[in-house]
């Protein structure tokens, strides 16, 4: 492999080809943005409750999040952190399964092996998030080199915050996109707080974009509650990657309403003035403004789309909570193919301790 070389020869560009959202598109995001936010606030409850153990809101970032996944193609690769309820919905993860990762039972396609919003779907292109922060950034450079290897017209995105840009992982998986002009789109959704830190007190950098200058390609900030920007700005990164002209980063400026996660007290860290200042350009009033204006939407059929996405929320909840708990015995699974002959013996360990009624199924 040399260092260096020329730009990657062109590919064919597929997937959304307009740089721009057509009117359905626009009431098909602000419907998702919708379900974004009903999932949000019902999934806080029931952690409240006791029903589901963690939760990582994504409130205020749902145009960042629908916008830039409205812009990808079907065959791309998405490397998430573990925020990305918007990008899941967009890409059309079914609601349940997400609520079957979130309770850990039958249905969920990790076997209840992951946190929580840990989750991931190969069908959907999503790849399982991992709470290490940053990891996402150098596997989706990876990713895309070995698309582009075996001559696929894919486009790899990862998505992570502005905490994210001190880790070791983000310098070195920009620097070996910008060497090997890696078809990645680099997607820093900049919320303004690392957990408790702001951002001011993280890096001196004017923009967390010009990052990327460093290592050879664009930066580029876009207003993350504007989500026809935020498509825009994927629309055209993706068109340069498809083309062989290599990576580009994307500052969305961004504001997270709730909480880090379940796990966390914002009120001791920030403001409420500071809150509502970044709720006047609440992403789902932005939409809804325009929508109005256009006379696509009036308060009525508002009230309808906004009573659809709670009560999708809930049948996806119930029948997730119907389903029935993880065989114990799954723990034994996929861990070697094909088993091991100690691996077989621990089964049979482990089903004899079921039957003894040690164990309970």
């Amino acid at each position: 492999m040399s260092s260096g070389g020329p730009a990657a020869t062109p590919r064919p560009v597929s997937g959304p080809a307009a740089l721009t959202l057509g009117p359905a598109d626009r009431m098909e995001a602000y419907r998702t943005m919708l379900l974004c936010r009903a999932t949000d606030d019902r999934c806080i409850s029931l952690q409240r409750q006791g029903r589901i153990g963690f939760y990582a809101p994504a409130s205020g970032q749902e145009a960042a999040q629908v916008g830039s996944a409205r812009a990808l193609g079907k065959e791309d690769w998405v490397f998430p952190a573990y925020r990305e309820l918007g990008v899941a919905l967009t890409r059309g993860v079914p609601l349940q399964l997400l609520m079957n990762q979130l309770i850990g039972n039958s249905g969920d396609l990790c076997k209840g092996r992951q946190m929580p919003n840990h989750y991931g779907f190969r069908e959907f292109r999503f790849v399982t998030a991992s709470s290490p922060i940053g990891t996402q950034i150098t596997q989706a450079v990876g990713a895309a080199l070995a698309a582009r290897h075996r001559k696929e017209p894919v486009v790899t995105i990862t998505y992570f915050g502005d905490g994210a840009t001190s880790s070791n992982d983000f310098h070195a998986g920009l620097n070996f996109a910008g060497v090997f002009h890696a078809p990645t789109i680099f997607f820093c959704q900049n919320n303004q707080w690392a957990i408790s830190l702001p951002r001011e007190k993280q890096t001196r950098s004017a923009t967390l974009a010009e990052k990327a200058q460093a290592y050879g390609f664009p930066g580029v900030v876009v207003d993350g509650t504007d989500v026809e920007a935020v498509y825009q700005a994927v629309a055209l990164a993706r068109r340069r990657a498809l083309m062989g002209e290599g990576p580009t980063m994307i500052e969305a400026q961004v504001y997270r309403f709730g909480p880090h996660s379940t796990s966390d007290d914002p009120r001791r860290y920030r403001m409420d003035s500071e809150v509502a200042q970044w709720k006047e350009n609440d992403p789902i009033k932005r939409l809804k403004e325009r929508l109005v204006a256009e006379g696509q939407l009036d308060d009525a059929r508002d009230q309808r789309m906004v009573e659809a996405a709670h009560a999708e929320v809930s049948r996806a909840l119930e029948a997730a909570e119907k389903l029935a708990p993880m065989e114990p015995g799954s723990f034994l699974d996929d861990v070697f193919a094909p088993p091991t002959p100690r691996l077989t013996e621990e089964r049979a360990e482990f089903d004899l301790l079921v039957r003894e009624g040690v164990v309970r199924p």
